[in-house]
């Protein structure tokens, strides 16, 4: 039996240039034009997530209750004008950054940016509403807990960083109690400021658009850069959080490694896509396929500002975790000690390309990567360099890096569930 060839990897996927300006605030605005759609988005990013709050909550609070009312402008006025206009409006959180997303028409660029001013620049966090949301994010962060899923995922983040370092630290649910209107009102002031921001827009951007988005931009107020204050790591390699009358265990397992700057992220991305990046991946076809452990197991890197790390994730019934676990430390074990096959190493790198290739079709997912691309500090030509890396992967490099980065010794293993593996 023949098989047909895999397709060819491109030589480069052509991110467009960014085109920069320094508005005399001080916040950069990066523009990429694509006139071929009749659409806009604005994307503020500010540095102002979890690691650099002085309260529990205070910065996915405050994110999320932007658009909670303006002064004259209650919240479903705001929420009224977007969906008159077609517009939406998106707001995304993680330990280092706030993400804040306007969409729109091109044709009601306008008056999408005037509800982004009053969400920018204006907003109340009224006490009403304030103590409402709270109340409602204690109660989900609360049923959250019950699942297996979540008390592994924050166990792995403490015993990967320790239990106070920001990368690490779960807050009690009860802490929503605690914080105050005026702290999130500080914190607001504090980080949603000129210093602390910077600006991609995307789409059909004429002279117009980019002069009202800067313009935009140009209001924020000047502020002090943010800097948070990270401990030591401290890292503990196996932990057991107990579930009684769980049917199923949840089991990630990883280490801490370096960020996207480093030399070796990329391959590194190689080894997590060939354990658990894909449907076929090897993981995938051992504990789903072969052995009927799982619905789905995942592998990747993860980035943070500062960090960053290798980890994997599943659920499996409570019967064979000890199994599971066995089954995942071979699947690394062999990629540490046996060169990958060349079809198998081919077949991931396309995989990736072609994943680079979906993410990047259409202006929108063109400003994500680069947003990625700014806050590690290089430019969209980082995309090709990355391709390249990708292609110039082999198998023994694939190998010597899997006995590099994962040796067992190294491996932090936690496991939620009814009983312990160990």
């Amino acid at each position: 039996m023949t098989r047909p060839p895999l397709p060819a990897l491109p030589d480069a996927l052509g991110m467009p240039p960014v085109r920069s300006l320094r508005l005399p605030n001080g916040v950069s605005l990066h523009l990429l034009p694509a006139d071929q759609f009749e659409v806009l988005r604005v994307t503020f990013v500010f540095r102002a997530g979890s690691v650099h709050q002085h309260r529990p909550f205070a910065a996915s609070v405050t994110a999320n209750m932007l658009a909670e009312g303006s002064p004259g402008i209650p919240a479903r006025r705001i929420a009224e004008r977007l969906d008159y206009y077609g517009s939406y409006y998106e707001v995304s959180i993680d330990r280092d950054f706030v993400y804040l997303s306007f969409c729109t028409l091109s044709k009601f660029f306008r008056e999408t940016l005037d509800v982004a001013a009053d969400i920018l620049l204006r907003p109340l966090f009224p006490e009403e509403e304030f103590r409402t949301y709270c109340a409602r994010r204690r109660q989900e962060l609360t049923i959250e807990r019950t699942k297996v899923e979540t008390r592994a995922r924050e166990r792995f983040a403490a015993c990967m960083f320790g239990e106070q370092h920001p990368y690490g630290i779960s807050s009690p649910a009860g802490e929503y109690d605690r914080l105050a209107r005026t702290d999130v009102e500080a914190h607001y002031a504090r980080l949603y400021t000129a210093d602390n921001c910077f600006v991609v827009c995307s789409g059909r951007i004429g002279d117009a658009e980019r002069d009202a988005v800067a313009d935009l931009a140009a209001r924020l107020p000047r502020g002090t850069r943010a800097d948070a204050d990270f401990p030591p790591v401290r890292t503990e390699h196996r932990a057991f959080v107990p579930h009684p009358g769980a049917v199923q265990s949840s089991i990630r397992i990883g280490r801490l490694l370096f960020p996207r700057t480093h030399p070796d992220f990329t391959g590194m991305q190689v080894v997590a896509t060939a354990l658990g990046g894909y449907f076929g991946s090897r993981l995938m076809r051992t504990l789903r396929e072969e052995r009927g452990y799982t619905y789905g197991v995942a592998a990747a890197m993860v980035n943070f500002e500062r960090e960053g790390y290798f980890a994997v994730a599943t659920q499996v019934g409570s019967a064979v975790t000890r199994d599971a676990l066995a089954a995942i430390d071979e699947q690394i074990a062999r990629l540490a000690c046996e060169p990958m096959p060349e079809e198998e190493l081919a077949l991931v790198k396309n995989i990736m390309a072609g994943e680079m290739m979906r993410i990047l079709d259409g202006p929108f997912g063109i400003a994500d990567v680069t947003i990625e691309n700014l806050l590690c500090g290089t430019g969209n030509e980082a995309v090709d360099e990355n391709l390249r890396r990708i292609r110039a992967v082999t198998p023994d490099e694939v190998r010597r890096l899997a006995a590099r980065y994962l040796g067992r010794g190294e491996l932090v293993t936690v496991v939620a569930g009814a009983e312990s593996p160990w």
